[in-house]
């Protein structure tokens, strides 16, 4: 056993008591386990050790016994993710290959069950920046890492992420990367430490150049699609627009000519042999959603599945697409609640930025949803290519908007009759309308009513 085996079973069961005192806690141990895979970066007994699996029970025998507020957040999205994980429980019912469906099956379920408990644990503010700060670290580590590597070796080979994992090949952990900088950019425009706003900005430069250095194509589209999205919901888009010129031009300029050569083939489709195994596989997987109601089950990639679904197409390819997987997968039904989940996902970012509008007090949540947004376009827009539509990091954004819109409608509750004017201040419930911002009941520059009890404590005394 080696150094690292034995800080990294420190750490671990170090921290198992406080997952037992205060259930977040384990959250946070079970989300840098499973996006991070620390364990992947040691060669001793640590490698293959189960980690996850101890943190998870631990932490859910704290959920029941702990002291600390538990509170269940229904939203639209996590109840048609709740449908979602049942019907895919059918498709594996009736999976093309049953084994490896069920294999399958069970990694997602474990991914998607710590995360019903992320959002029972999860409940103030603190709780949630702790979780970006997880989530940002956990891959700006590899982006970091990439970063200078890309450096030392001039951009000649490829950035890969942690072995055997949703995020090992280089496309993954580009994706994956670039998906972190707009949590690394919301941690530097919150904190207040010189020292930490160095190091902030400079990990988003790393793993700009760490993406670059990936040579993933569907990276460089997805950073074109953030980079677009942020521009044009800028109110400074001159200062902007210079700025990711400025930066992109450097850091494209850096890049040797091989992989200048490789971003021109985005648009070269025909004839380009990865573009085209693509192409090949999502005919097979539209076909197959077609044929079969309940789609092939996980992982139907097989030399008999190709035969009989794609006979003019030699080879086996996944299906390097988030959209195409669900199809294929699970069918026109699962495609249908995937994308209703981030429908209903992405209108939660834009109430809770309706609601907080020009409160100083929740300026850090307006920026928080601003930022969740750009990294799930990155999702949406590189996920397009990429085999990645059950990995963990995108639903943990989706809980941290969930948890953030219940903390919302906790601090500006409606105030009792009589507490302004004689009349009974209110705020609109209905997240999916389009609501008056919460300055017009309580003005900005006045305390947010509180009541005496424990629910009632403005989110400064309780962050």
């Amino acid at each position: 056993m080696n150094l690292r085996d034995i800080l990294l079973f420190a750490v671990v069961f170090g921290g198992l008591p406080f997952m037992l005192w205060r259930p977040y806690i384990g959250v946070l141990y079970w989300t840098w386990l499973g996006l991070m895979n620390p364990h992947r970066l040691v060669w001793g007994p640590a490698y293959g050790f189960q980690f996850a699996q101890i943190v998870a029970v631990v932490t859910v025998v704290g959920l029941v016994f702990t002291k600390d507020e538990r509170r269940w957040k229904g939203a639209p999205e996590v109840y048609l993710l709740i449908v979602l994980l049942a019907w895919m429980s059918l498709t594996t019912v009736f999976a093309l290959l049953p084994d490896d469906a069920w294999e399958a099956w069970k990694r997602v379920m474990k991914i998607q069950v710590m995360g019903f408990v992320a959002l029972i644990a999860l409940n103030s503010r603190r709780h949630i920046e702790l979780m970006v700060w997880v989530l940002a670290l956990s891959v700006g580590y590899f982006g970091v890492k990439g970063g200078i590597f890309t450096l030392l070796t001039g951009g000649e080979y490829r950035v890969y992420g942690p072995a055997d994992s949703y995020i090992d090949d280089n496309n993954a952990i580009a994706l994956a990367i670039i998906m972190t900088i707009p949590l690394f950019y919301y941690l530097f425009a919150t904190t207040k430490r010189w020292w930490l706003k160095i190091g902030l900005a400079l990990a988003m430069v790393l793993c700009a150049l760490s993406a670059l250095g990936s040579q993933s194509r569907g990276a460089l589209v997805a950073i074109g699609a953030m980079s677009a999205f942020l521009w044009l919901h800028s109110r400074k888009k001159i200062a902007l627009g210079a700025s990711l010129i400025v930066l992109g031009v450097l850091l494209v300029g850096f890049m040797p000519e091989h992989w200048d050569a490789r971003m021109r083939t985005i648009l070269e489709y025909h004839g380009e042999g990865s573009a085209e195994a693509r192409l090949h596989a999502w005919t097979m997987l539209y076909r197959i959603a077609n044929d079969r109601f309940f789609g092939a089950g996980f992982l139907p990639y097989s030399v008999e599945t190709y035969a009989r679904y794609m006979p003019e197409w030699p080879t086996v390819h996944a299906a390097h697409s988030i959209y195409f997987q669900l199809l294929g997968e699970h069918g026109w039904v699962g495609l249908t609640l995937f994308l209703l989940i981030w429908f209903f996902t992405w209108r939660r970012a834009r109430w809770i930025k309706r609601m907080v509008k020009g409160r100083e007090d929740f300026k850090w949540a307006h920026s928080l949803s601003s930022m969740i947004q750009v990294s799930l376009i990155g999702y949406l827009v590189g996920g397009a290519f990429l085999n990645l539509g059950y990995w963990d990091f995108p639903y943990y954004l989706l809980i941290l908007l969930v948890v953030l819109s219940d903390l919302i409608r906790r601090e500006l509750t409606p105030v009792r009759k009589g507490a302004i004017g004689g009349q009974q201040a209110t705020l609109d419930r209905n997240w999916g309308a389009d609501p008056q911002p919460a300055t017009t009941s309580i003005p900005a520059q006045s305390p947010v009513p509180t009541s005496t009890s424990a629910q009632g404590r403005t989110l400064a005394e309780r962050s």
